[in-house]
């Protein structure tokens, strides 16, 4: 067996990928709806806003940092930029315009403060994750959007088609904006020499200093890329919901966290990667929608969830000591 595929048996991805398919391969056998196109379109609909999400995170885990308040920086940029669209005919450019720019003031000023004040980044990203979230309750009074430019409502269809029960399928927006984020993180970590320099500072960031990184510059970038991920999964999430609710994103960090984190990056920095963190958003999207399709109630979702990722965790940790043995 050639030593790159021998290497490639002993990542944890490899392991991850095993999971999943172990685990699809039950759900087909326990039921009768999961392999079917219909929920594999839903399936894959349904996870854009979490896989978006964890696309912008990725990245600020490896650079060693962490963000708990993308939930809230979404719903601020779902808000302003559909509150603007509905006043005024700015198109589909307008919304990704003021939403991605909303998202990337936020994650600078949380950018700006954990380097200024130099205190933890958790200790932040929840501090403002409360600002952002409560300063848009008090404007907003927890108002809803229900009236949405017509172009909005309709979003994008490619490729559509019906199955002999008349079902329409097609490449959504929420699926094409998926891809993009994901292909985007994947450049900008694996093909920019910005994404190299996102690598050594989640490595050692001492040392990364020392070889003389801007590093003040990488942690605006980083936290600003967070923004903007937020800032399209929340144009995602809209669309799908066909309104807007300031209250319905927050309480889904943790779910997202976990994905990364399942993917098999680090909350140390240096580690991680896009295939992992896909991997990770397929498996705890394909546990939720089992467990609905097994008719477990949903109060259980967290408890498995949960259980997956300690499982996962600790198998990883187990097997980089071994390693370092």
């Amino acid at each position: 067996m050639p030593k790159t595929i021998q290497r490639w048996t002993r990542s944890h991805e490899f392991w991850l990928l095993a999971v999943v398919v172990v685990l699809s391969m039950f759900l087909t056998a326990a039921t009768d709806s999961f392999l079917t196109l219909q929920n594999l379109f839903d399936l894959l609909t349904s996870t854009s806003f979490a896989g978006i999400l964890a696309a912008g995170l990725l990245v600020v885990l490896v650079f060693g940092g962490i963000d708990i308040s993308f939930t809230a920086i979404a719903s601020v940029a779902q808000y302003v930029a559909l509150t603007i669209a509905k006043t005024y005919p700015i198109g589909w450019f307008g919304v990704f315009f003021v939403a991605c720019c909303t998202g990337i003031l936020c994650g600078l000023f949380n950018a700006a403060i954990i380097h200024k004040v130099r205190i933890s980044s958790v200790i932040v990203t929840i501090s403002t994750l409360n600002i952002f979230f409560g300063l848009l309750i008090y404007i907003t009074r927890g108002d809803y959007i229900t009236s949405l430019p017509s172009y909005f409502r309709e979003g994008i269809w490619w490729f559509e088609f019906s199955d002999s029960n008349g079902f329409p399928y097609a490449i959504n927006f929420q699926a094409l904006l998926l891809v993009v984020a994901f292909f985007m993180t994947w450049v900008l970590l694996n093909k920019t020499n910005i994404g190299r320099q996102i690598y050594a500072m989640g490595g050692n960031e001492i040392a990364a200093e020392r070889l003389g990184f801007h590093v003040f510059g990488l942690r605006c970038l980083v936290y600003g890329y967070m923004g903007f991920m937020a800032a399209i999964a929340s144009i995602s999430q809209a669309q799908l919901a066909q309104s807007v609710t300031p209250t319905t994103l927050i309480g889904k960090e943790l779910e997202v966290l976990a994905a990364v984190i399942l993917g098999g990056a680090s909350l140390t920095g240096g580690n991680g990667s896009v295939f992992g963190a896909v991997l990770g958003v397929m498996l705890i999207a394909i546990l939720q929608n089992g467990l609905i399709l097994l008719g477990v109630s949903s109060y259980w979702n967290q408890f498995f969830v949960g259980c997956v990722i300690l499982l996962a965790v600790s198998a990883t940790a187990l097997s980089q000591r071994r390693r370092h043995a």
